[in-house]
């Protein structure tokens, strides 16, 4: 039964809530801060910063599929808390080896890894947490407001990451999120409230699950083997490479030829980020208008020149330019995004198995 004044009156969502809250806005300062670690503190070159984007990356590409199997079968709010207190233990031995003198660009390079992967584990099980600690009719309600939590630290996160890396260093702006991670598995602790656990071992008509390495290959073979989610995944992969990389090569662009301080980095990241709330909240109507097709290939073409506008930008006013292409860049995302999640739902089936 839905409570009378929505998921606000309902204690254990409010502890996932906050959580997620605060991890979200905790991991925008990692987010700038290592990359900011890396050419602030240890001089790293473009192709080590670059690389450690690449490694950051890394586990989405390689545990995406298997963590989607692993969350099904074990429960989801020990998950949430290993995730949350071994992301904070691996980020805190950053300020510390920053304080004994001995930080290294290898040790930012396991802290990128350990960290991605365990937000890729992280980022699954709170999604499928959610249906089991909201009743059905309240899981729309509770998207809404962990995609509000997201949305939020997206546009202010940067801005208070920049200021922080600016006013105590990279390396101790990171024990920030660190902190934030202790917080987070705190929260997630306290939550009290069955997990259903007929799941984990059977799938919803009570059948006993195959071995973990078969769902993997039977996911593998359902996107392969469909005519859209197989170019679907081929170009989200593509451009989620790549921009890690650019993203990375952008910041030492940033810092070393256009003379930025990491607070108007923040600040152009922040202010870029309003086109992806712009992109939220148009993109249904652009569907509506264009086709869903024609506005994920739109939106994904559009993503081209916004990176063109980084290396256009005069070194004696290139702040314009950067937000210009952080907003475009952030509109295309969150219109492609949605637009391609909605895409099997909306398109026809071809012949394809129903999902």
């Amino acid at each position: 039964m839905t409570r009378r004044g929505g998921l606000w009156r309902h204690p254990e969502f409010r502890k996932l809530w906050t959580a997620e809250t605060i991890s979200q806005f905790g991991s925008q300062v990692t987010a700038l801060g290592l990359p900011l670690a890396a050419i602030l503190v240890l001089k790293a070159s473009a192709f080590e910063v670059a690389l450690l984007g690449t490694i950051e990356f890394l586990p989405f590409l390689l545990f995406a599929l298997p963590a989607g199997v692993w969350v099904d079968r074990l429960p989801r709010r020990r998950i949430l808390i290993v995730g949350d207190i071994g992301r904070a233990a691996a980020l805190l031995s950053i300020p510390i080896a920053y304080a004994l003198g001995v930080l290294s660009i290898w040790q930012l390079y396991i802290v990128g890894f350990v960290t991605g992967t365990l937000t890729v584990f992280f980022d699954v099980a709170y999604q499928s947490y959610l249906p089991a600690l909201v009743d059905r009719d309240d899981i729309v309600e509770g998207n809404s407001k962990l995609e509000v939590s997201r949305s939020g630290a997206q546009i202010a996160g940067p801005g208070i990451a920049g200021a922080l890396v600016e006013l105590v260093t990279a390396p101790l702006a990171i024990l920030v999120d660190a902190l934030s991670f202790i917080g987070s598995a705190l929260f997630v602790f306290l939550i009290r409230g069955p997990e259903e656990a007929t799941s984990r071992r059977h799938d919803e008509a009570g059948q006993p699950r195959s071995g973990m390495r078969r769902e993997v290959a039977e996911g593998l073979r359902y996107v392969l083997g469909h005519p859209y989610l197989r170019n679907i995944a081929a170009a989200t992969g593509t451009s989620n490479f790549f921009s890690n990389m650019v993203t990375a090569i952008a910041l030492v662009y940033f810092v070393r030829q256009l003379g930025l301080d990491p607070g108007t980095i923040g600040i152009v990241f922040a202010v870029g980020n309003v086109g992806f709330l712009a992109g939220a909240v148009l993109a249904n109507r652009i569907a509506g208008a264009v086709g869903v097709g024609r506005a994920i290939i739109g939106s994904i073409f559009l993503s081209g020149p916004a990176g063109l506008l980084i290396p256009l930008a005069p070194r004696d006013a290139p702040i314009p330019f950067l937000v210009a292409s952080g907003a475009l860049l952030g509109f295309s995302v969150a219109v492609y995004n949605i637009n391609q999640v909605s895409l099997d739902r909306r398109s026809p089936r071809s012949g394809c198995r129903g999902g």
